[in-house]
């Protein structure tokens, strides 16, 4: 065990080192949020987005949770993941983003906002939309995380995430983005070596055949339906469709993956961050979710809450050293993600609100110090929540992150999608779909969630309990988005040619052809 000890403490100090390394390179808003003015390669690019992508919330939450309900069924959601999530979203989204960013000299996606439609207001509510739903998500990761050890090495979850804590406010503070993207970088590989160790571990364990089919004894048909025989746990078609386009479609439209494209250097970095994120995303997708279908060949898990399926099947597969590493994959891949949400919910209080409406004459260096005070507070304020779930058991992870993901996306899909492809769309119709999405989610949770279960993520029929719950309510969300900006923006007043212009079609230096 003192093995295992020895390779976490030594990832914490090559964090810190990464952290020190890096802290002169953020000293401008621009070099703290996008890695300064020539911007990152495709590899740096694409291990971001993917380590951002994927984080403890995958692993713990989404793998145990629906691998043991699904069987290999759920490997679906990794692929709708990699083909949906990466190489669709790289291929529709970056070269735009980038642009238009350029165009506009929009740092944020409130920043975007307010530029690509011409409103102060949408800037203001947008960003304390973003500030707000990204804390259920960044606490979803540290309550993965804090089963994971306490689980594994026995270490109180409420130590765990205080840690954990620490080391991402430590070098986000001092690096900002370019020491998030070298850190995520390097996360990645861990992550990649982590996952392939992790699934030859399963595989040849004796409780698991390398006979898969066996597994069809206990969920019937196994890749496309699913009823467990071992557990009594079912879902369905519709609930699994949810799952995919949640996880797949959702990326399309959170600031923390969209951010990923203001910072790519150049053509040929998006084509390379293209391939490279889809297959990163295939990789890890594949192999955290059918490691969660082997929980069928565990009976310690079958009564165990969905938290703890992943936990304790490392507990008893992985041996001694070896665990270090993939304690390391797991934490790797959250860090990568809290530093980046962090960034995203600091970013868009410091420049959009701060800058943007309190102190509009705050001078660079001040925003700068804001942003990085700002960051700290959001994780302090995600912590403190996670510990609270952790306690009284508020929701579980799967629910927490499908509410997170689910109201952004489908808050902003319409108008940041639509509005990167369609000149057409007005600033009625990004108001409609940002208000009433956010009603829809509240009568959703209520009709779906909240009086059916107490907030909890139950195994049981998609429309009347968790597993198709939270996803089922962000698809509906995202999907009802994008209808809505279609119809109000074709009976409202197209924007003005100048705004237009400045996002569509005015001249810039680089331009992504």
């Amino acid at each position: 065990m003192w093995l295992d000890y020895v390779i976490l403490g030594l990832y914490a100090v090559g964090m810190v080192i990464i952290a020190l390394y890096c802290r002169n390179r953020s000293k401008s808003v621009n070099d703290f949020l996008l890695a300064g003015k020539n911007g990152l390669n495709g590899w740096m690019s694409a291990f971001a987005y993917g380590t951002t992508y994927f984080s403890a919330v995958i692993f713990i939450g989404y793998a145990g949770n629906f691998g043991r309900l699904y069987g290999l069924a759920a490997v679906w959601i990794g692929i709708g993941n990699a083909i949906i999530g990466s190489l669709f979203a790289w291929k529709v989204l970056a070269k735009r983003t980038k642009n238009m960013t350029a165009r506009l000299q929009s740092k944020t996606m409130p920043d975007f906002f307010e530029k690509r439609y011409d409103s102060k207001n949408l800037k203001l509510v947008t960003a304390i939309i973003i500030f707000i739903f990204l804390i259920p998500y960044s606490a979803s990761v540290y309550n993965g995380l804090s089963s994971l050890f306490e689980i594994v090495f026995g270490i109180p979850g409420w130590v765990v995430m205080i840690a954990l804590a620490l080391i991402t406010a430590f070098y986000l503070f001092l690096g900002g983005y370019f020491a998030t993207a070298l850190s995520d970088f390097i996360q990645g590989i861990i992550m990649l070596i982590g996952v392939v160790l992790m699934v030859f571990c399963f595989m040849n364990h004796k409780n698991v055949s390398w006979d898969l089919s066996k597994i069809a004894n206990d969920v019937e048909l196994t890749w496309f339906t699913f009823k467990s025989q071992n557990t009594g746990l079912y879902g369905n078609t519709m609930s699994l469709l949810s799952l995919v386009l949640l996880t797949s479609f959702g990326v399309w439209a959170l600031p923390q993956t969209i951010h990923k494209y203001y910072a790519i250097r150049d053509k040929k970095a998006i084509n390379q961050g293209m391939i490279v994120s889809t297959l990163f995303a295939l990789i890890i997708g594949f192999g955290a979710y059918f490691t969660g279908a082997l929980s069928h060949f565990f009976t310690e898990t079958a009564t165990l809450v969905a938290d703890d399926v992943i936990p304790n099947m490392l507990k008893i597969v992985i041996p001694t050293g070896l665990i270090g590493i993939i304690a390391i994959l797991i934490l790797s891949a959250s860090m990568s993600t809290l530093s980046s949400v962090s960034l995203a919910s600091a970013s868009v209080v410091a420049v959009d609100i701060y800058k943007g409406k309190i102190n509009p004459n705050a001078s660079d260096k001040k925003v700068n110090l804001t942003m990085r005070i700002l960051c700290l507070i959001f994780i302090a304020i995600s912590v403190a929540l996670a510990i609270i779930n952790q306690e009284y058991k508020v929701a579980a992870i799967a629910y927490m992150m499908g509410i997170s993901w689910g109201t952004l996306a489908g808050c902003f899909m319409g108008p940041y999608v639509l509005g990167l492809v369609w000149k057409k769309v007005t600033k009625p119709a990004v108001w409609s779909s940002i208000i009433s999405s956010l009603v829809l989610t509240v009568a959703l949770i209520f009709i779906f969630g909240y009086d059916v279960n107490g907030w909890n993520c139950t195994i049981g029929d998609a429309l009347k309990s968790g597993v198709g719950q939270s996803p089922m309510i962000g698809v509906i969300c995202m999907i009802f988005s994008l209808i809505i900006t279609t119809i109000v923006t074709l009976f409202t007043k197209a924007p003005k040619e100048e705004v237009l212009y400045n996002a569509f079609d005015k001249p810039i230096e680089n331009e992504v052809i």
